[in-house]
């Protein structure tokens, strides 16, 4: 068996009887939706026309969403429907950036993510989902795919058919017959203009903290919509007049600080133990920056858990895990990488240095992955077309040795590590400021494969994170440490160190939240 949709665009009066049916049948809350219908309006008078498209899960034969999912919450069954188990959901939202068809919210109540099961209940006792047993107009039509004499493989047979996002490789099983561009392609109508309950907040409950970081309520809003509509209006002609509200940023400040802490933690430990193989680094300094990356690591793993919906559930992640999930992968990997530093600070403690030497390979490793591994997980989030660049490997790894630099170009203020180790901290964080720079260029400057990733370059350097980008990311974090460094005073070296800091953390916050502000329904 091989479950299915389609929607009879032909037929969809927009009612939103299977957005009620859907409510009433699995108590969604007010604020998401499982299931909705999007209003797109078209033309210009008297040549206009009004289209309506029922949005929800896609139930991917290759579901990202399931891929992400640490805990196997999320799952596909043997017929092909993709379901979800709440009682295992840890809250983590990485299926609502994996998901490229926004099907997926987060409960305001249980904080657990939720979407359209195809009523999977009442599929197993042989009913039809609510909403096609609801809909007056018998535009939406379900069944099993692989059985010929199913009206939906009748429809697949004779009709032409259209998906939401091919391009995206999911195989979506929510199929459109006579959907139009305008309506299925999210980019085509402009979402930064005013709508019906387009000024909702964000969700409900809990997740309402959001709506304050929503480009509409940004006061770069009328401008940015400005922008757009220049760029859409004139070729398209469609705007949104009825739609679901806007989910908002879902990963906020804390995934932004946990990337911070997780490149402290890595570089700090990093660039005294390689350098070590090159040149003599004092026990001292080693020792220095073994404990930073300790403490900063600890920091990393608490901010983790407090971006967590379902924080009580953490430990699910490492006693549950679905290793396919770089989530899942990636908390192995920062425990081993704590467990090894624990275990360096121990042999020091305990006076067996020659020991050491054993520890710091496996460290440098660690260290390294700890580092890199965030941008396998971003990756996976298929949603965002801007996490997908080959790049963001290298910029992590960047981060991470700069954030370690700057940790002791700071320590170095308050102690000095020796003349051999400053000239070499010197010149190294002159080069990854440098090649910073250089990579950057590279990569918001060159074509990019998406509209969706070009939207969010533009957003970058123009848009709504201009200021942030040009005067905290490059400006202060990167041009301004690197004329520091070449007064050749402690306290101008431990003023770059700061700087640099406080351009990652822009750095970081921009590039989590910028492809975010990028609608996908």
């Amino acid at each position: 068996m091989n479950f299915g949709f389609i929607i009879d665009n032909r037929k969809c009066i927009g009612c939103h009887a299977c957005t009620v049916a859907c409510k009433s049948e699995h108590e969604v809350p007010v604020g998401v939706n499982r299931t909705w219908v999007k209003y797109i309006e078209k033309g210009e008078f008297p040549e206009t026309r009004r289209l309506f498209s029922v949005m929800r899960c896609n139930h991917c034969a290759d579901a990202p969403c399931v891929e992400i999912c640490p805990v196997t919450a999320l799952y596909t069954r043997a017929d092909g429907i993709v379901d979800f188990d709440n009682r295992r959901c840890i809250g983590c939202k990485a299926c609502t950036q994996a998901c490229p068809y926004d099907a997926l919210y987060m409960h305001p109540d249980e904080h657990t993510a939720a979407k359209c099961n195809y009523c999977a209940h009442r599929t197993d006792i042989g009913l039809e989902p609510a909403c096609v047993n609801v809909c007056p107009e018998h535009a939406i039509v379900s069944g099993d795919m692989d059985n010929p004499a199913s009206e939906i493989s009748k429809l697949l047979a004779r009709e032409t058919v259209s998906v939401r996002k091919p391009e995206k490789g999911t195989n979506p099983k929510l199929f459109y017959i006579d959907g139009d561009r305008v309506s299925l392609n999210p980019a085509e109508a402009n979402p930064g203009t005013d709508y019906m309950w387009s000024s909702q907040a964000s969700g409900v409950g809990h997740f309402a903290k959001y709506a304050a970081e929503r480009l509409d309520n940004s006061p770069l809003r009328e401008e940015a919509a400005r922008q757009n509509l220049v760029q859409i209006e004139p070729r398209k002609k469609a705007r949104r007049v009825y739609d679901a509200p806007d989910k908002g940023v879902l990963w906020g400040w804390e995934v932004s600080a946990y990337i911070l802490t997780k490149a402290i933690a890595a570089g700090a430990f990093l660039i005294p133990a390689a350098a070590d193989y090159f040149m003599t680094v004092p026990l001292a300094v080693r020792e220095f920056g073994t404990i930073v990356a300790l403490i900063f690591l600890a920091a990393t793993g608490v901010l983790l858990i407090m971006d967590l919906g379902r924080p009580d559930r953490f430990l699910n992640v490492l006693f549950r895990p679905q290793f396919k999930s770089w989530l899942s992968r990636g908390a192995y990997i920062i425990t081993a990488y704590g467990g090894i530093l624990t275990l360096w600070l121990a042999l020091w403690f305990l006076g067996r240095e020659e020991a050491v030497k054993y520890v710091e390979p496996l460290g440098i490793v660690l260290a390294l992955l700890s580092a890199i591994y965030t941008a396998f997980l971003f990756a996976q989030a298929k949603g965002r077309d801007f996490w997908q660049s080959p790049m963001l490997g290298v910029h992590m790894i960047i981060h991470s040795l700069m954030a370690g630099a700057a940790v002791f170009q700071i320590a170095s203020f308050f102690a000095k590590p020796g003349i051999g180790f400053t000239m070499v901290l010197n010149l190294l964080t002159i080069v990854l400021l440098v090649f910073h720079l250089v990579t950057l260029a590279i990569e918001l400057t060159t074509t990019h494969a998406t509209e969706d990733a070009h939207r969010t370059v533009k957003s970058i350097l123009k848009g709504e994170f201009s200021r942030k980008f040009w005067l905290g990311m490059v400006f202060a974090g990167n041009i301004l440490p690197l004329f520091w460094l070449f007064a050749g005073a402690p306290w101008a070296f431990a003023l770059a160190g700061v700087l640099i800091l406080i351009g990652l953390w822009f750095a970081e916050d921009i590039w989590v939240k910028a492809p975010q502000r990028i609608p996908l329904s």
